[in-house]
């Protein structure tokens, strides 16, 4: 046996055991979703070929539609504020914090990250109560207090003010170390030729985040998609359906209506939606490289 040959075997036995898992866990349950999405399937019964009558169900369904809607509503606030709130801090933190006041505010801020979503959304749910903090507060600046679980106008934007306070952290952190792999020189130079805090900043730290940013977009949008405990623990996707979110549709098709193959499709359909989105990301920000 040649020593390319060996080199070769060498190589695929590293990466066999993590291509089994991933085909085991991942590819195998894609491909049998894509089969059960055909069928009515409900667990005990053996599953029936229905064709593409799951496909056609959701184009009339109201409780589909609200999920798109709602996913899609808070997906566009939660990951543009989230990416520039860590931006922001991971910058003010690099420039003015690079101590041990700096590590312990990224320290506080990634406690969240690592606190359960369910845990995380009964504290919001708590201080976002009639009775909670943020009423008391309301109360104490002479306003009426808000209904904010309660209301259709407030019940997603509380989702979205505590999932992110729990993500901005994770993203910060990703966000300091970007900044810290910049060349320090850059922005000596930068500063030797009177640049300010804030030119420096948009001439030399966002460009070269640039593929951070695109991470933490990604992240971002594939989360927001995925988004269940939050909703759950908080609203149970009421009231009515104002925060009812393509996951919780899935869950309560699945495991309420026992519905397995119905909620195959839409789980289908949400897969295609985070691939045709993060492509498009893909694409805007290899634009913007060529464009720059």
């Amino acid at each position: 046996m040649s020593k390319k040959t060996r080199e070769v075997l060498q190589g695929i036995l590293y990466v066999l055991p993590s291509t089994i898992l991933i085909m085991i866990f991942s590819i195998i349950p894609i491909f049998m979703n894509l089969g059960l999405s055909f069928t009515k399937y409900n667990i005990m019964q053996p599953a029936q070929w229905v064709g593409l009558a799951n496909y056609e169900r959701m184009l009339s369904d109201p409780y589909i539609w609200a999920s798109l809607k709602n996913t899609a509503l808070f997906t566009l606030i939660t990951v543009p504020i989230q990416t520039i709130l860590a931006l922001l801090l991971a910058a003010v933190i690099a420039e003015l914090f690079h101590n041990r006041f700096g590590n312990f505010i990224k320290s506080a801020l990634f406690v969240p990250v690592i606190a359960s979503s369910v845990l995380v959304g009964t504290l919001w749910s708590i201080i976002l109560s009639p009775t909670g903090v943020a009423n008391d507060l309301i109360k104490t600046l002479g306003a009426n207090p808000v209904n904010w679980l309660g209301g259709k106008s407030t019940a997603l934007i509380s989702i979205c003010m505590a999932t992110i306070w729990k993500n901005v952290g994770y993203f910060l952190v990703i966000y300091f170390a970007g900044i810290m792999d910049i060349p320090r020189s850059l922005y000596e130079a930068a500063q030797v030729d009177g640049a300010t805090p804030i030119q420096r900043f948009f001439r030399i730290t966002m460009p070269s985040l640039a593929p951070v940013t695109f991470l933490v977009v990604t992240l971002g949008t594939i989360w927001s998609f995925q988004v269940f405990d939050m909703v759950h623990t908080m609203t149970g996707g009421g009231p009515g359906l104002s925060t009812v979110t393509l996951v919780l549709t899935i869950y309560n098709t699945a495991f309420k209506e026992y519905n397995m193959g119905y909620a195959s499709a839409i789980a289908l359909l949400m897969f295609l939606f985070v691939m045709l989105i993060s492509g498009a990301q893909k694409l805007i920000l290899r634009g913007g490289r060529e464009r720059d």
